[in-house]
């Protein structure tokens, strides 16, 4: 009974959800309320969701502020410098250029916001790739390739919801992929140098300086505030990295000390808070919500039973190389699935069987974040910052997903053995 109730709940959210007849904030809170009235919970709802809200509160603390920190960090200009000086650096020659739409994009996806990077990255760079003569898709691509391994962050979407999702923190899921994180990285720079290099031999080199002055860093900035700003944020990702606090704590004292610094007076305070608030109350709604989903199905014990189930019909040998699998189809699936279908719906029951035949869930979530980010957060139909990147691309979506679906599935190949290498994920 729980266990088809569950499959039920999970079966309406995507029909829910993929349909788009009904918003995901809905779906996450109105039909396991629903199914959970249906199967005699009702009387116990207000300790099932409460519960589940505490479970993911941390998550959404520190997605808000770690969103609003970055997002402070673009306005204030700090990775300004490195947009003009790689620019400056790859002038008019097509191998540099990529190269360089590869490290920007790197740079400027670290607040882990796809239409922010996608805003600040083509609009620098489209006129240098209109100019040289440059494939549009080559932008998009390679834009889409970084971006897509950044929003691997603990503050990007796949791994925040694969933390609510599972009640994990970042040392669970993300901190065991860093290695892997790091060979995408590696990768991505890779591709961009062999898409680049073909780029080259198609147009040559061309004299661009005229074009690369229009990027210079902004007029008038404050010079100690830049390097307080660099120095602020290294120290942020030196303690993120070495976990020496919550994640959470981490974030709420760094965006209360650059925010004190660059944004003294109330008044732009308040129109930081105006800017970015809409982008923060969306995905803390969406955490929360995710809570209340997560926590009528745990709490009634409905993902336990739908574990047991997949368990017996899963063959013994199966079960270990779950994380393995987990890792390769989550890429394509993510095609088919939203991220929030997918982390919501598919993954929790993913990690129960996982853990009902000795293995790990934390490890099923290290697993999904390595092929869900590469292709739902740029490439997917489901997602809406990739109309964004298309649009100001000039692209179709079809050509981009064909052009760039190879290297992003590379992507995860290269970072699951690597996960695999460094004992992320195991078999």
């Amino acid at each position: 009974m729980l266990a088809a109730s569950g499959f039920v709940t999970i079966a309406l959210f995507l029909v829910a959800v993929l349909s788009r007849r009904v918003s995901v904030l809905i779906a996450l809170t109105a039909l396991p309320i629903l199914v959970a009235l249906v199967t005699g919970f009702g009387g116990q709802l207000g300790t099932l969701i409460g519960d589940g809200l505490v479970k993911v509160a941390p998550v959404a603390i520190m997605i808000t502020f770690a969103v609003l920190y970055f997002s402070l960090m673009v306005d204030v200009g700090l990775f300004d410098p490195a947009v003009a000086r790689v620019l400056r650096w790859a002038k008019g020659d097509p191998l540099k250029i990529t190269v360089g739409t590869a490290v920007l994009t790197l740079l400027v996806a670290l607040d882990g916001d796809g239409a922010s990077t996608f805003l600040i990255t083509v609009s620098a760079l489209l006129p240098i790739y209109k100019r040289l003569g440059m494939r549009r898709l080559v932008l998009a691509g390679v834009v889409c390739l970084g971006a897509g391994v950044m929003n691997m962050v603990p503050w990007g979407g796949p791994t925040a919801r694969a933390m609510a999702a599972l009640d994990l923190s970042a040392s669970d899921v993300f901190v065991p992929a860093l290695p892997a994180m790091g060979a995408g990285i590696v990768w991505v720079l890779v591709a961009s140098f062999l898409i680049g290099r073909s780029e080259r031999a198609r147009l040559g080199v061309i004299e661009l300086s005229e074009v690369v002055s229009e990027t210079e860093p902004r007029v008038g900035w404050d010079r100690f505030r830049f390097w307080f700003n660099v120095v602020l944020t290294l120290a942020l990702v030196g303690v993120l990295l070495a976990q020496l606090f919550p994640l959470e704590v981490v974030f709420v004292a760094a965006f209360v000390v650059a925010v004190i610094v660059n944004r003294p007076s109330w008044e732009q305070q308040q129109e930081l808070f105006a800017r970015h608030g809409n982008n923060v109350v969306l995905v803390t709604t969406m955490i929360f919500a995710a809570g209340v989903f997560t926590g009528i199905l745990g709490g009634a014990g409905m993902i336990e039973a739908m574990a047991r189930w997949l368990v017996g019909v899963i063959p013994d040998g199966a079960g270990g190389a779950l994380p393995v699998v987990v890792a390769v189809t989550s890429m394509p699936l993510s095609l088919v699935f939203t991220p929030d279908a997918y982390y919501f719906g598919v993954l929790p029951v993913l990690a129960e069987t996982s853990a009902a035949f000795g293995g790990s869930a934390a490890e099923v979530g290290t697993a999904a974040i390595l092929g869900q980010m590469t292709t739902g957060f740029p490439l997917s139909p489901l997602t809406a910052s990739t109309f964004i990147l298309v649009g100001m691309s000039g692209v179709d979506l079809g050509a981009h997903q064909r052009f760039i679906f190879k290297w992003a599935f590379g992507t995860t190949i290269v970072m699951t053995v690597v996960a695999l290498l460094t004992g992320a994920i195991s078999v």
